[in-house]
């Protein structure tokens, strides 16, 4: 019968073998705890000057008039030592090389007390004040409303941006974090991309082709431009 020659043919046994055993090479486990200040690797170099200078900011400002003062002193003691009529005569190489020094001493003291006048403004980190807002165009693909949100979220864990605003074809798709007051209601400041577009800053941006970094507002007219921003934004 046909069953019967089925069944009789013989199945073959398929023999599986574990593969060869790889040979035990020896392993070895460095720990080791590295102490401060035993980093043998290379290291940021670091201005010694530069930073004796910032440490010590009030006496490298006074340090010209202490230097003037002195020399007017030298050169006074100098006169009058030195039995030369306190008179300033053109005629003796003395009395011209005294009124040098006076004048380079003059200046020394005129440049302490400038730089005891001029002192750069220190921005001390504020809070921004306004409302929290989180207003993403409606009509982008949800990939793309993630992406945006990824990117928000790491700017604000790693640097200290607290708003983000993205202006894309003539449309402002993305206003998040911390938004200025709209008049007379707790809202978020609406973004006019076609007003902002309109713009100095945005004009020169687009005409010089990089990026506009603004270190500080007080300083640009283009702060009127940005109204969005909280009002202490620095």
């Amino acid at each position: 019968m046909e069953a019967g020659r089925i069944l009789q043919i013989g199945i073959p046994w398929i023999t599986w073998r574990s593969p060869p055993r790889l040979p035990n090479f020896p392993r070895y486990i460095c720990a080791s705890s590295i102490q401060r200040g035993s980093y043998k690797g290379p290291k940021p170099g670091r201005d010694w000057i530069a930073d004796w200078v910032s440490k010590n900011d009030d006496a490298v400002r006074s340090m010209p008039i202490y230097v003037g003062g002195a020399s007017l002193l030298a050169v006074l003691f100098n006169r009058a030592i030195s039995g030369i009529a306190p008179v300033a005569d053109a005629s003796s190489s003395q009395s011209r090389a005294d009124l040098l020094t006076l004048g380079l001493a003059v200046t020394n003291v005129l440049t302490g007390l400038v730089w005891l006048s001029i002192r750069p403004k220190s921005i001390t980190p504020v809070e921004p004040q306004g409302v929290e807002c989180q207003e993403i165009y409606s009509h982008l693909p949800e990939s793309v409303v993630s992406e945006i949100l990824w990117v928000w979220e790491s700017l604000s864990a790693v640097t200290c941006c607290k708003s983000l605003v993205i202006v894309y074809d003539c449309q402002c798709i993305v206003q998040i974090g911390v938004a200025a007051k709209s008049l007379n209601i707790d809202e978020p400041f609406a973004v006019d991309a076609a007003k902002l577009m309109q713009g100095s800053l945005y004009q020169g941006v687009l005409k010089s082709g990089a990026q506009s970094y603004m270190a500080n507002l007080s300083l640009y007219p283009g702060r009127s431009e940005l109204p969005f921003l909280p009002s202490n934004t620095q």
